[in-house]
C-alpha cells in the first residue's frame, strides 16, 4: 500500500493528504521527507505521489494559506484554532485554489465531511463557517 504507485481515489488522496498536514503540524521543523518516509514505514493509510504533492503543495503555501484562514476566521486567530481544524483548512483552500481539478464546492464539502469524522460539532460548524465565507469571496471577485 505504501508505494508510489497506488492507484487511489480523490477522497483517499485527500485524507491520506490531511493525515499527513496534520502530523506535519506537528513535526513543522522536520523535513518533509521524514514525514513521507514514516508514512511508507507505518503503511497506516494509502500514500502515493499524488498525496505527496499535495503535501507538498500546502506546506509550500502555508503562510498564505494562513493569511487567508485568518482573514475568514472572524472568532479565532489561526494561533488559536486547533492543529486538526487548521491541517482540514489549509488542504480545503489550498485545493480551491490551487488544484485546477477540484472546484471550490467539492473542496469545502470534502473539508466539512473531514471534519465531521475528525472533530467535534462545533469544529465542523467553524470549518464550514470559514470555508463558506472564504467561497463566497472568491465567487465576487469572478
Amino acid at each position: 500500500m505504501g508505494e508510489c504507485a497506488v492507484e487511489l481515489k480523490r477522497r483517499e488522496i485527500r485524507e491520506a493528504a490531511f493525515l499527513l498536514c496534520y502530523e506535519r503540524s506537528f513535526r513543522a521543523d522536520e523535513p518533509l521527507e521524514n514525514i513521507f518516509e514514516n508514512a511508507r514505514e507505518v503503511d497506516e493509510f494509502p500514500f502515493n505521489e499524488e498525496v505527496e504533492g499535495l503535501v507538498r503543495g500546502v506546506d509550500a503555501k502555508k503562510d498564505e494559506l494562513d493569511g487567508i484562514i485568518s482573514q475568514f476566521s472572524n472568532k479565532r486567530a489561526v494561533s488559536r484554532i486547533p492543529r486538526i481544524n487548521l491541517a482540514i483548512l489549509r488542504l480545503a483552500i489550498y485545493e480551491a485554489a490551487y488544484v485546477d481539478s477540484v472546484p471550490v464546492n467539492v473542496a469545502i464539502s470534502e473539508a466539512v465531511a473531514l471534519a465531521g469524522n475528525y472533530t467535534f460539532g462545533s469544529d465542523v460548524s467553524f470549518v464550514n463557517g470559514v470555508l463558506g465565507s472564504y467561497s463566497k469571496s472568491i465567487q465576487t471577485q469572478e
